[in-house]
């Protein structure tokens, strides 16, 4: 883990930014970078995640605070927490955005690709310049695209874990059909640093911290 400067470069209509950076701080996918700026009024540093590979850093998945600007310098640690991790034998990849943007996902869809994957995401939101060799589903399609992919590859708020175990215990040999991770979302103030229990997150009867032992998961230790 590092600790460098870096900058907003520029704010997407989406809220995303492209955030320049030394090539050493640059997030793996579900993997963050805990950024502040300078003379922000926010007293807590933000966590970053990537979605694509951009001009010297990266494009970050959206939202950054709304106070930030192009130009702005930032300070920046990490990369911090576990990513996914693919297996070079995977060719047939779900990317399922449960409840939120895909962004955090996009990241695998290069990497799939070089293994000469096939990919599938599923979100109800849509996200811009997908390869044509990308499927796109809903998230109705959740269960049919698990038991169809031997990789899979979830993003998920921790709140709506509940409503994710309710679709899968539905059709139980979906969810272990696929090798599949979970990147789960929470508050991460302190960075893996502090243990302050805001993330929190219990893993068969044992207290993990998302941002420490996290943020990414593999399904079967959550259900």
């Amino acid at each position: 883990m590092k600790t460098a400067a870096g900058s907003v470069a520029e704010i997407y209509l989406d809220g995303s930014a492209r955030i320049v950076c030394p090539p050493e701080l640059m997030p793996a996918p579900g993997q963050y970078l805990l950024a502040h700026a300078d003379a922000s009024s926010h007293p807590l540093p933000v966590p970053l995640f990537s979605s694509l590979s951009a001009l010297h850093g990266f494009r970050s998945a959206p939202p950054v605070p709304s106070s930030w600007r192009p130009g702005d310098s930032l300070a920046l640690r990490g990369p911090i927490g576990h990513g996914f991790v693919v297996p070079s034998s995977a060719r047939r990849l779900a990317l399922l955005a449960f409840d939120d943007s895909p962004a955090r996902l996009l990241g695998l869809i290069p990497l799939a690709l070089k293994q000469n994957a096939e990919i599938v995401l599923v979100s109800n939101s849509t996200a811009a310049d997908l390869p044509e060799i990308v499927e796109v589903q809903p998230l109705k399609a959740m269960l049919d695209v698990l038991r169809w992919s031997d990789y899979a590859a979830l993003d998920i708020e921790r709140e709506n874990l509940p409503g994710l175990r309710e679709r899968l215990e539905r059709d139980p040999q979906a969810a272990s059909k696929s090798e599949a991770q979970v990147l789960i979302r929470a508050p991460m103030p302190c960075g893996a640093l502090a243990e302050c229990g805001v993330c929190a997150l219990m893993l068969r009867r044992e207290w993990k911290m998302i941002c420490r032992d996290g943020p990414v998961f593999g399904l079967g230790e959550w259900l």
